[in-house]
């Protein structure tokens, strides 16, 4: 008697946690629902979509149509010092830097065949400069940016389309 007591005891609380799951899933669902659709909003007006993909195919620039340079040295470069610690110790930056250049720009033709790695060796000790050893790795991608509207600006065109660092050490 008692066997088919327990069972009962048993089944009705698996019936009880059933029921309770169902509840709980159905009110997660419907509020799940409801988050994405305040995340959406929310972005729209922020305008962080990225485009439609028919924008983005038409900024893209092909392999084909990309040249590459890379920087013959390895650069190492002194980070700014934390201004809020006094005893901070100095710190360096080691970088090895590609650049995606498109050659159907018609500056291509002008400048890329004779880019100077001293004047980028500039550009990048500028912008490098300005960082903590602290901001280097979590901003790099701003880094990157920064970098490139620079020598955009060096060489009054846009023929430069990226920067990429093959290789980058803070110490």
């Amino acid at each position: 008697m008692k066997k088919n007591l327990l069972s009962i005891v048993i089944l009705a609380l698996l019936i009880v946690n059933l029921v309770l799951t169902s509840i709980m899933m159905f009110s997660v669902t419907s509020t799940n629902k409801k988050t994405g659709a305040v995340v959406a909003d929310i972005a729209s007006i922020l305008k962080l979509e990225l485009g439609t993909e028919e924008e983005q195919e038409s900024t893209a620039v092909s392999m084909e149509d990309t040249a590459f340079h890379d920087m013959e040295s390895e650069l190492t470069i002194m980070l700014a010092k934390d201004p809020l610690d006094e005893e901070a110790k100095e710190h360096f930056v080691m970088v090895q830097v590609s650049l995606s250049m498109d050659t159907t720009n018609k500056d291509y033709k002008t400048y890329g065949e004779s880019i100077n790695d001293n004047q980028i060796a500039g550009v990048m000790q500028e912008v490098f400069g300005k960082y903590t050893a602290d901001e280097v790795q979590p901003r790099s991608e701003d880094i990157k940016e920064e970098i490139l509207a620079e020598i955009q600006k060096l060489y009054n065109s846009e023929f430069i389309y990226k920067v990429t660092f093959s290789k980058l050490v803070v110490q």
